[in-house]
Formats: structure tokens, sequence, C-alpha cells
């Protein structure tokens, strides 16, 4: 019953970041790529999309960082950009004036509103961006829009193949949306579908199996595509976009031909939620770093004091306190192996409390690795990127600016 050791030091590919750290980090807590691993990630990408004869477009909320973007776009040979976020969507269109920006959620019209008052450069959304619209009432309210405007919008309807998350799932909404774009031919055209499918592998298998939500999702989509092609002809044209995936399943569409283009971002970088075997040749690339501030030896709860020395007898992994710089975050402790956080002392995000075995070797100014669970809130918190090579940081790389 008695808790076994699990400390140990840090693996050599920790031990070099670590001393690279103490070398030129900033000593403060820091995000960093691997890019080696990243190359690694998007050969695997893009060598299961190409023999699948798909196009791939970058997922942006998960890598919110325009020269990780450039960098990921240029290796992958891509110019496609999913965005999620007006301010994000601007800074897209400044600094990718050759994309094609499709958004990945419907966004109020204000926002829509607000993107075309704040564009700068040469970007022309009536032909590089799709807007996504989910239901007639926000398609009448994009009307207006580009009715006040003076322009015509590109507009990406949302399918609902089985997430249950929004979006048409009843033919008659489709042609309710199609035929309000074909009378107003003037300020809408159609530019193709978009279904999310993550809950393919998402859903217990006592539920349905992976195969049977595929192809469930697969027929539903068929559907709609068939539907318009019937129904609303004059709508159609070679240059549809039908877009489906995500990180979790876009391996699972290579055999698939309805689909012409995937959208994959979380599975360059592989955070701890990703963790899923249809990502298993994937290399976690993203970590968190930061230093430790005070070391203070054995636990010691406030109002125990000294009496706390049972609960380090007892365990092994208690019998080492680290104070590190800030804490509480969405991650999970990877390296040195068998740190805990307490939670009879309680998190923080200021100086969080650490234990650890001796044998872990931690010493004041050593740093603390976690693995982000997720990637597109948690690579905002840590000011640039450090991005970092064979061990040794190569760039520093800004990230998105959250306001206008």
């Amino acid at each position: 019953m008695r808790p076994r050791d699990r400390g140990a030091p840090h693996a050599p590919y920790f031990a070099a970041l670590n001393a690279e750290l103490r070398r030129n980090g900033p000593m403060r807590p820091c995000l960093l790529i691997d890019l080696d691993r990243l190359d690694h990630n998007l050969a695997r990408v893009t060598e299961s999309v190409c023999r699948g004869g798909k196009q791939l477009r970058l997922v942006e909320k998960s890598l919110p960082c325009l020269p990780l973007l450039e960098y990921a776009a240029r290796r992958a040979g891509t110019r496609r950009l999913m965005s999620f976020h007006q301010p994000f969507l601007n800074q897209d269109a400044e600094a990718f004036a050759d994309a094609d920006l499709l958004l990945g959620k419907p966004l109020p019209a204000g926002s829509a509103a607000r993107f075309y008052a704040q564009l700068r450069g040469r970007f022309d959304p009536t032909r590089q961006l799709q807007w996504l619209i989910d239901t007639p009432a926000r398609l009448q309210q994009y009307l207006e829009l580009a009715r006040g405007l003076g322009t015509c919008l590109r507009i990406n309807i949302e399918l609902d193949i089985g997430l249950h998350r929004g979006g048409v799932s009843e033919l008659a909404a489709l042609d309710a949306l199609l035929n309000q774009i074909a009378a107003n031919p003037q300020h809408l055209q159609w530019s193709g579908f978009m279904g999310y499918d993550p809950h393919v592998v998402a859903v217990p298998r006592i539920i349905a199996t992976r195969q049977q939500l595929l192809d469930r999702a697969l027929a539903r989509y068929l559907q709609f595509v068939e539907h318009a092609q019937q129904h609303h002809s004059n709508l159609c044209h070679a240059g549809l976009v039908f877009n489906t995936a995500g990180s979790p399943t876009y391996r699972l569409h290579e055999p698939e031909t309805l689909c012409n283009e995937l959208s994959v971002g979380s599975a360059l970088l592989k955070p701890a939620d990703f963790d899923l075997d249809t990502l298993a040749d994937h290399l976690p690339a993203v970590f968190i770093a930061t230093p430790v501030l005070k070391s203070t030896g054995a636990i010691q709860l406030p109002g125990l004091d000294a009496r706390s020395k049972f609960l380090a007898w007892w365990n092994p992994n208690r019998r080492q306190t680290h104070f590190i710089y800030g804490g509480n975050w969405m991650a999970n402790y990877v390296s040195p192996a068998g740190l805990q956080p307490n939670a009879l002392y309680g998190r923080s995000a200021n100086q969080e409390l650490v234990n650890a075995s001796p044998a872990a070797g931690l010493d004041i100014d050593d740093h603390v690795f976690l693995r982000p669970r997720i990637s597109e809130s948690v690579l905002l918190q840590f000011g640039d990127v450090l991005a970092v090579r064979n061990g040794r940081i190569e760039a520093q790389w800004p990230v998105f600016e959250q306001r206008d």
C-alpha cells in the first residue's frame, strides 16, 4: 500500500533543454516548440493527406503564432487556413495576403463587420475568405452586412454530420440557405460545406464502433452534397470546398473521395489530450518550462507544520518540496519524473508547490517541464514562443495579439 518512489532525474532530452534554458532562457515560464518533432509530425500529416488526394487546411487556433503558421504552411505546401477569432482573422489576412481563409465557427455578424472595418493590406475577401453559416437567420444578417458594405461574401455552410454542435441537420434548412444565396448573387456566393467529426474517435465503442460512426458521418455528408447537386445545380461549381476531419480523425479519411479538404492543427504539436491511437506515431512537440524558485525540503502543510513529516516518511514522492515560477496551467508535469502538485496545499498560478522524490535531483534555477493538454489557449499565456532545434533555442516567435 505504501507509494513507491517514482522519482528520476531529467532524461537526456529534457536535461539538454534544462541546460539550454539555464544558459540562454528567460528564467520565467516559457513555452517551447520542438522544431524537429514538429517536422516529424508535419511529414506524417502531409503524407496522409497526399495519399488521400486531398488538400490540407491548417487550423490557426491550434497554432496561434504567425511565424509558426508560416513555418508549418511552407513545409506542408499549403496556403489554406482555418480561423476562429476575429482579431486573429485580421492578423491572418494581413500576414497571409495570398491565403484562402475559412472560418471554423459561425461568428456574429458584428464580428464580421469589425473584420472589414479593420482589414489592411492586399487580401481580397471576395476571393479569399469563406464565412461559415449555420442558420438562415445568421445568413440574413450576413446578407444585410454585404449590402451595407456593397460587397459579395463567400458562404460555406456548416453541416451537422454527427457531432450535434449546431449546423445544418435537415435538408429543408439547407434548401432555405441555398435559396437565399441564389436569390442574392450580387452579395452571396456558395463556397462549400464544412462538417467536423471528432466524435468518431470520442464516442465510447459500446455505443458505436469507430467505423460505424465514420460511415454515418460520410453518408450524412454525401446526402447534403447530392441534394445540393440535384436541387441547386445552378450554385454548384468546380471550386466548391468540402471540408472535414480534424486532428483526431484526419487519417481515417484517406480512403474516402467525397471530401476534398482536411483540417489539421493540434496533431502537429500533439498536446496531451491528443494521445490517441490515430496519432500514435506523432511526437509531443510543445512543452511548458519554468524554473524552480525555492526548495524547502520535506512537505510541511500549514497547521500541521512539523507533524507533516509523517506524510514525507510514508510517501517518498513528498520528501522534496519545490515552489516553481507560475503554475496551475492546463498541463501535466512530465519531467523530471514523479513531480506532482499537492492537493492538500492547493494550486497556485503564482508559486505552485510541487512535490518530488529526492531522486528527481532538482536544484534552484533548474527547470521543470509540463506538457499542455491543449494548444490553442495555452500557447497564448507565455509571450513569445521559443522555437528549439536539437536542444538549442533557435528563434523567438510572437503569438497572436488578442486585441484589435
